[in-house]
Parts: structure tokens; sequence; C-alpha cells
């Protein structure tokens, strides 16, 4: 059975939403645990913009989208998914001083996968990072394809090949793809994530209406050419 074509809204997440985006987390990511209604309870009573879902015609949750606001210079860049969410919880949230907005989660139902849902996920948190006048957004890149390639590739060897564009990763390319840019990578993000075997790009998209040439950094200058210097 195929998915219905018509996308009828990306908006807020509401208490009502809760058990939809559940069921999608079990859908998504059978063998992980899902978000737990505390946690989504918690994401939308600190940052209620940051927490999105797109529904179709019968409102039901086909994607998500989850975030928040941290002052990145509080963390270690290398840190994990758990250190950036206070475990998942964003009780982190920090909009009096933090000027990135933390990307923690977006998942599409498998059903709508390549009928632009994400997309229109990842353009809706772009917008609110450009209507907060934030600096940036970053998240870390999930990398299911590098598993398969591990024994002859390094982690970093592999990240390089998709930025590239000599290689495609069913994730990181489609990040890639939205504006984001690798400036890192790091090892031990999420606990749960065999495909990456621990793996994850640190990926970033900057706000050209409040950046300066400084804030286009990269940590490795393999990545510089890949990165845009100046605001575009």
């Amino acid at each position: 059975m195929s998915a219905p074509r018509r996308l009828c809204e990306v908006r807020r997440a509401e208490a009502r939403d809760i058990p939809g985006v559940i069921a999608l987390c079990r859908k998504v990511y059978p063998t992980s645990p899902p978000w737990t209604e505390t946690q989504l309870e918690t994401h939308q009573l600190v940052f209620p913009e940051g927490q999105m879902v797109a529904v179709d015609e019968q409102g039901t949750v086909v994607g998500m989208a989850a975030s928040l606001i941290i002052l990145w210079d509080d963390y270690d860049a290398l840190g994990s998914w758990r250190d950036f969410t206070a475990s998942g919880h964003f009780t982190n949230h920090d909009p009096t001083h933090g000027r990135t907005l933390y990307g923690a989660e977006i998942m599409v139902d498998p059903m709508w996968q390549g009928h632009g849902v994400g997309s229109h996920l990842y353009r809706a948190r772009q917008q609110l990072a450009e209507s907060m006048g934030l600096l940036r957004i970053r998240a870390g890149a999930r990398l299911p394809g590098y598993a398969e390639v591990s024994q002859t590739l390094s982690s970093f060897e592999y990240v390089l090949a998709v930025v590239s564009g000599r290689r495609r990763d069913p994730t990181l390319s489609f990040q890639l793809a939205r504006g984001f840019h690798v400036f890192d990578v790091v090892h031990g993000y999420l606990q749960h994530d065999p495909e990456s075997l621990g793996w994850a790009a640190l990926i970033q998209w900057i706000n050209p209406a409040v950046a300066t040439p400084e804030d286009y950094g990269v940590s490795d200058p393999r990545l510089a050419a890949y990165m845009p210097r100046v605001a575009v």
C-alpha cells in the first residue's frame, strides 16, 4: 500500500499529537525506545515553537521535528546527543543566551519518504531560525550507509566522500541538499545506531542574514572546500 501524496500541513505540535508522534517513532525506529510522553510534553512546555509535526488529510502524523536553542559554547563540540538535549528532555533550552537552534530529531513515516515531507520540515525549521534571528542550526547527522563500507573507509573518509559527491548516504546526502554543511565528525553521538557504528557528521546551516565570515568554519581543512566562507 502506497502513501497518499497530499500533505495537509506542517504545523506546531500540540498535546493531541503526542500519541501520533510516539507511533511514528515506533514505525521509523522499531528497535529503539521511542520518545516518551513525558519528554514530548516537556518539549512543548519549554519551547513550543520548536516542535513541529507534518500531518496528512486525515490528521495522521506522518513526520515530526524537535528542536531547542542552546548556547553552543556550553558544550563539548564532540559531545553526544544526550548531552545536547538533556537526555531528550530539552530542559537545557536557553533562548536568553543561545544562538544555535539544535535539531534533536526529524523523522518521516517510511511510507511518506520521497513525498517532500522531510523537505517541508527542514524548511520550517530554517524559517523558525530566521524569524528568531538565530545564527545557525546545528545537528548530528546519522550515517546509515557507513557500516557496510567501514572495513575499507574510516568514518571521516566516508563523510568526505559523501560531501564531495563521490558517495551517497541516505541521511547525510539529503541534509546536504537542504543547505547544510559538515563541520566535524564525532563518535558516540547516538547510543542505538548500529548502521552508523556510533559515528555522526556534525552539520550546520548558517543564517546568512546574521552570519559573519568567521562563522563559516570547520574543524578539519579537508572539509573547508565544502563549507561556504561568506554569506550566500
